[in-house]
């Protein structure tokens, strides 16, 4: 399978003039960010959260909610194909690490606690995170993505 993001990664020296310090830290070596000091821990804009050092779609703000722990939350991925999941041992008890596909940053910790339909908490830092706003999805080369909010759109029309 060819990875259709892999323009948008940057070798390590790249990543570590290009990002912030903390993006840095966060994605390339397992960091969390404080909670309820982040950018998008309330953020209320209708759009995708994209990953910082590749571009890949990972969250919708249709699937985002207030899981009240001062982190973006989301109950689901937009593809689950752009994540994958490792077993992380450094807390008393195992978590479950959630990274990006190809950049292979981390992304942040999946939870089941969530609501539903999925019960899911995907627990995601900020600093691992670049938001794309709806409007700028077709010129930014996400347009296929539209679907998911004309979907939201229809079903709300349904009601």
């Amino acid at each position: 399978m060819s990875n259709p993001y892999e323009h948008f990664k940057k070798d390590l020296d790249s990543l570590k003039t290009d990002l912030q310090p903390l993006q840095y830290q966060v994605t390339q070596h397992a960091g969390t960010e404080p909670p309820f000091q982040n950018d998008y821990w309330d953020h209320k804009a209708e759009g995708i959260y994209v990953d910082i050092v590749s571009g890949e779609p990972l969250f919708a703000s249709i699937h985002k909610f207030d899981s009240g722990t001062g982190w973006p939350s989301f109950y689901r991925p937009i593809n689950e194909q752009c994540l994958q999941f490792k077993t992380d041992y450094e807390l008393w008890m195992p978590r479950t690490e959630v990274r990006s596909r190809y950049a292979d940053s981390h992304l942040g910790h999946v939870f089941s606690d969530g609501p539903a339909p999925t019960g899911l908490r995907f627990c995601i830092n900020s600093a691992a995170l670049k938001f794309v706003a709806k409007e700028d999805l077709q010129e930014t080369g996400y347009g296929d993505l539209l679907t998911l909010f004309e979907n939201v759109a229809k079903q709300e029309g349904n009601r």
